[in-house]
């Protein structure tokens, strides 16, 4: 059914909460895990002192990106699960759709914030992946205990 799952992973709780299902989801189907980090750079129009470290800010985010990656793989590998790791730069909820539909994947697992009564109303990062994504999302919302 599902061969090929996509974890958009940023190191966040929520984030570890869904990834900690697609792993565990993937283990039990045989699966292959790709962990997704997107670099999310502030809007436009940026301040021109934003623009001038551009590139040293896309560094730092590579790096965190490539060490919350490879922690998630190394968890992966406890559960006899094949992850590979993937970098997209963009709009969150955007570039996971976009690596879906691109790449394959079957499947995307991810977590989803607690966001009480009001802040579901407004929507967050998984609400748009489940509004725009052709491929099957599956969200591990968190708790109120969990925060």
């Amino acid at each position: 059914m599902y061969e090929e799952i996509l974890i958009p992973y940023d190191g966040s709780g929520e984030a570890e909460k869904g990834a900690m299902h697609g792993i565990e989801l993937a283990a039990a189907l045989g699966a292959n895990v790709t962990a997704l980090y997107v670099i999310d750079l502030p809007g436009a129009p940026r301040a021109l002192a934003l623009r001038d470290d551009e590139e040293e800010m896309r560094e730092r985010y590579r790096e965190y990106g490539e060490e919350v990656l490879d922690e998630l793989c190394e968890i992966a590998a406890e559960h006899g699960v094949e992850c590979s790791t993937a970098f997209r730069t963009g709009s969150v909820a955007e570039e996971v759709v976009d690596y879906a539909n691109d790449e394959g994947m079957d499947a995307i697992v991810m977590g989803s914030a607690y966001r009480g009564a009001i802040g579901s109303l407004l929507g967050g990062t998984a609400e748009k992946v489940v509004r725009t994504s052709r491929v099957p999302v599956i969200t591990q919302r968190m708790n109120v205990d969990d925060i």
